[in-house]
């Protein structure tokens, strides 16, 4: 009868023994360590992929928004050539050819002997058709109304571009200046459009500048929608009110509302504070950004300021 043979193979150490403890323990180091390398590089391979598409995510938000910025800064409301504006006020459709294949459409707002003319730029939306309705804000004591409509608004033609924007908004007060003297021309900006009226204030005599619920400058009002981007890169449209403000000679009034949750009052806080003797902050307790010809406390400023 054959006797099994229980020694095992040399060194093997599975029996029994101490030297086939200290073998059995070093099989398990060496397969810990084994299983753990490949855990390990797992590990970083998983976080280093997860970086990849946070950071391609952020560069393709970036690009987005650099190519679509424009979608959610104008929202214009566009008007076929042939529409016909009908009020019952007098006016005058007006067209302002600023550059080769560049039609700026206006409208005039006239009154019986003017005391001065207000230049209006509106806010971001819609057409001057519908901003119409404010000239009689300003026609009750006795000011002609002259409204224009940016490139691509309305019956407004041209590639849109912060430069050619300016440039077509100065043409457009050159023309008016023929027949106004500057003395009288008060420059009133709504919004998106208080970046063009200080700038155009400030490259000319106005009587007054106007500002209601403006932006200190573009570019923070736009970061404080988009604080994880570099707003200041993207944007191609600065506006720069606070840069403006500070070469306009005339008196400026800002109205802004103390509710206003889209450009808060800060924003005016701040223009005013960068010249404090040229600029005059007339708070309209409880408005709103999109309500301040609702409150009476609006319409007796302008009266004020009008007729001083």
């Amino acid at each position: 009868m054959l006797t099994p043979d229980c020694s095992g193979y040399p060194g093997d150490g599975l029996w029994g023994g101490s030297a086939g403890v200290a073998a059995k323990s070093g099989t398990k180091a060496e397969i810990t360590l084994n299983a753990g390398v490949p855990i390990f590089i797992f590990k970083i391979l998983f976080v280093n992929q997860t970086l990849l598409y946070i950071i391609g995510g952020y560069l393709a938000l970036i690009i987005i928004v650099y190519l679509v910025q424009e979608r959610f800064i104008f929202k214009p409301e566009k008007l076929h050539k042939d529409f016909a504006y009908k009020y019952d006020v007098p006016f005058k459709e007006l067209f302002f050819e600023t550059a080769p294949g560049v039609s700026i459409n206006g409208l005039h707002f006239t009154v019986k002997d003017p005391l001065g003319l207000v230049l209006y730029f509106h806010g971001n939306t819609r057409s001057i058709k519908g901003w119409a309705k404010y000239a009689k804000d300003f026609a009750r004591y006795r000011y002609d109304v002259v409204l224009v409509d940016y490139r691509g608004f309305g019956k407004s033609t041209g590639r849109r571009g912060e430069h050619d924007m300016l440039k077509d908004m100065q043409f457009v007060y050159d023309t008016l200046a023929v027949q106004y003297t500057e003395h009288h021309i008060v420059v009133y900006g709504r919004s998106l459009g208080s970046g063009f009226a200080a700038k155009i204030a400030s490259d000319n005599k106005p009587r007054y500048l106007i500002l209601d619920a403006p932006y200190f400058n573009f570019a923070d009002a736009i970061k404080r929608f988009l604080p994880i981007l570099p707003v200041r890169f993207l944007l191609r449209y600065h506006l720069r009110t606070d840069k403006w403000i500070r070469h306009v000679n005339c008196h400026t009034y800002i109205l802004h509302g103390t509710k206003d949750r889209l450009l808060p009052i800060r924003n005016s806080e701040q223009l005013q504070a960068l010249n404090p003797s040229k600029i005059t902050l007339i708070r309209i307790h409880g408005g709103g950004h999109n309500n301040l010809p609702k409150f009476y406390e609006y319409h007796n400023f302008l009266r004020d300021i009008l007729q001083y």
